[in-house]
């Protein structure tokens, strides 16, 4: 079905910069009804990440009838040609979609829903730095083609408006190119200009999805000049909080990640990284409805499609969170009146703030290079990835940092003044949910209380009044949160929620207590410590038997390995698995930890549990250091 609303009543709702406009193209508006979990599957973008590395975190849809979706065509693979339809046994057919996808919400749909104009204050400049692994090729050509059906102004090379670097600020050479990681890039740079179509792009592409090269890609993107800088990837959380994430005085925004309270869905028992640094805006995810008529803000829940079936963790993902178990809760946080009911003592909470991500009430994203099934064209992306760009592109909207070290205390400073400039998330749960996915209402089949129990009802697993993990402080609802308060209100220029900060009255908020005498940085990382070199990983011969018998056990799991120097190695076994079309690595043992002398040592790991067969990968992570990894099957 195809809605019309009058340009009157748009421009009613939108107060649009000169020269742009919203025209009423077909798809161009989100459908009346939402998109059906019973007709769409999600897929991750990007496959779990090894130690030491990120994953991006975005989620698509996919059509369990691709060739039904309209405007969708199939496409030439091998062993699949477009002329004949694949057999009840053949994968399906790898297909380009011409036009979005009815439902899929627009950049109108956004900036109605979340209260927005489309246009930073006059006489602001704003550059949001995109920051992800690998090439997308078309990248350019993609937004142009998405400005183009949203009627967005135009945002290219050739106009000064986007620009595409290396992890070292150069035009060439660009990194190789990596189909889920292009589609990220796609979401990202679409999201970010759809939300502010006024602001320049940067894009930055790291080497590979290293922690290494994204950190020095983050570095180059805050060297660049970027005034917002997003990302949608994260990793398992490990010391120390990388100076990468510390530029005082620029927006950072950080995905929470896609796998629910501590990653109850998949991955390590942690929060993710960046999202947990106390240095940025740490972005969670929501369910967001729109009214039926002018796609006004209607109502928003957690995100959390997650569920159990047959005692295998299932769904379409849920917004991530939870206390971070090395880093210190900054002062404006701990400043919020509910703090005491998070849970989190004195460390440091995420999420900060939220916005749309569950994929069923995804975003339309054009993405022309093909991703890892062989499809291409407009898709539906969901995700706290999309997300991050959403909450950045929403900073840059209300004028960037305007000179606030680490705008998060922004966020809070606003929802103590004045709560009703954001729209408060009291509904959900983000917790582990035991029952089945709900395709009748694609959401969990848990009662909000089942999935709380994780976290023992406490808030930072439960949405609620005011503060809470799951949302931080709310969603946007106009730009006025986003600004600070006026002097002298508990704002910027006055004494900061929780009394005068150390150095006197009038200061600024110190860092995290562990960090509060660190000297200003610039955008080269600080110098680390000798790092552990890990080589020659290989199994024992014992265990190398006994995993070639029926049922061997995690106890039988023995190892070997050189170290070049003493250090703490963390050891994590992990199984391929397929769940509801997602292949992803998953934790099959509690992680082990160990103090390594050096030279050459052996460890064996320790469970009573039974390896099924499949394909394994035993990972060694040295506290400095690069991890390794090796690969076992088993039957």
């Amino acid at each position: 079905m195809r809605t019309c609303i009058s340009t009157r009543a748009l421009l009613a709702l939108l107060v649009l910069p000169s020269g742009f406009s919203l025209a009423c193209v077909a798809n161009a508006s989100a459908a009346d009804a939402p998109l059906s979990p019973s007709a769409y599957g999600v897929s991750t973008l990007c496959s779990t990440p090894a130690p030491g590395h990120a994953g991006c975190l975005g989620l698509r849809l996919v059509a369990k009838a691709p060739l039904s979706v309209p405007h969708a065509r199939a496409l030439a693979r091998a062993g699949h040609g477009s002329s004949s339809a694949p057999s009840p046994s053949a994968p399906s057919p790898a297909v380009e979609v011409e036009q979005p996808i009815e439902g899929s919400l627009t950049p109108s749909n956004l900036l109605t829903g979340y209260s927005l104009s489309g246009a930073p204050p006059p006489g602001s400049t704003q550059t949001i730095g995109i920051v992800d692994a690998y090439d997308d090729p078309t990248a350019e050509a993609d937004l142009e083609r998405f400005d183009s059906q949203f009627k967005l102004p135009a945002c290219t090379a050739r106009e000064g408006c986007f620009r595409k670097v290396n992890q070292e600020g150069n035009e060439a050479p660009l990194p190789l190119a990596e189909g889920g990681w292009a589609q990220e890039i796609a979401t990202d740079v679409e999201m970010a200009h759809g939300v502010c179509p006024t602001c320049h792009i940067l894009l930055v592409e790291a080497e590979s999805n290293s922690d290494t090269d994204l950190f020095a890609a983050e570095n180059t993107a805050a060297r660049l000049g970027a005034s917002e800088i997003s990302n949608s990837w994260g990793g398992e959380e490990e010391p120390p909080d990388s100076q990468a994430f510390n530029h005082p005085g620029i927006v950072i925004t950080a995905s929470s990640g896609d796998n629910g309270y501590l990653n109850w869905l998949g991955g390590p028992e942690s929060t993710d990284y960046p999202a947990s640094s106390p240095h940025v805006v740490a972005v969670g995810g929501t369910r967001l409805t729109l009214s039926g008529v002018g796609k006004t803000w209607e109502r928003e829940t957690v995100w959390n499609d997650g569920g159990e079936l047959a005692g295998v963790k299932e769904g379409a993902g849920a917004g991530g969170g939870g206390c971070s178990a090395l880093f210190t809760a900054p002062p404006w946080q701990q400043s919020v009146s509910d703090w005491p009911s998070v849970g989190c003592g004195t460390q440091r909470g995420v999420a900060d703030v939220s916005a749309d991500a569950d994929p069923y009430t995804g975003v339309a994203v054009y993405d022309s290079t093909e991703n890892p099934e062989g499809d291409k064209g407009w898709g539906v992306i969901g995700g706290t990835s999309v997300a991050s760009p959403i909450i950045a592109a929403v900073f840059a909207l209300a004028g960037g940092a305007h000179g606030v070290e680490y705008p998060a205390r922004t966020l809070y400073e606003n929802e103590i003044k004045d709560s009703a400039s954001l729209h408060d998330v009291v509904a959900g749960s983000n917790g582990e949910c035991s029952q089945p996915f709900d395709e009748s209402t694609g959401s969990s089949g848990c009662s909000t209380a089942e999935e709380a129990e994780g976290c023992h009802g406490h808030a930072i697993c439960l949405a609620g009044p005011g503060y809470d993990g799951p949302s931080g402080v709310g969603t946007p609802d106009g730009i006025g949160a986003f600004q600070p308060p006026p002097a002298g209100s508990g704002g910027e220029g006055g004494t900061p929620p929780g009394g005068p900060p150390a150095g006197g009255a009038g200061a600024q908020s110190p860092l995290p207590p562990s960090r509060a005498s660190s000297p200003p940085t610039t955008s080269a990382p600080a110098a680390t410590p000798t790092t552990s070199v890990l080589s020659a990983l290989a199994l024992t011969r014992r265990a190398i038997i006994a995993l070639n018998r029926v049922r061997p056990r995690v106890s039988q799991v023995g190892f070997a390995y050189t170290l070049s120097a003493a250090t703490r190695i963390r050891v994590t076994l992990a199984k391929r698995v397929r769940i509801r079309g997602r292949t992803r690595w998953k934790l099959i043992s509690r992680p082990l930890a160990t103090f390594a002398v050096g030279g050459r040592e052996s460890r064996q790991l320790s469970g009573r549990g039974a390896l099924t067969p499949g394909r394994y990968q035993l990972t060694l992570t040295p506290a400095r250091g690069a991890a390794q990894s090796i690969f076992f099957q088993i039957g």
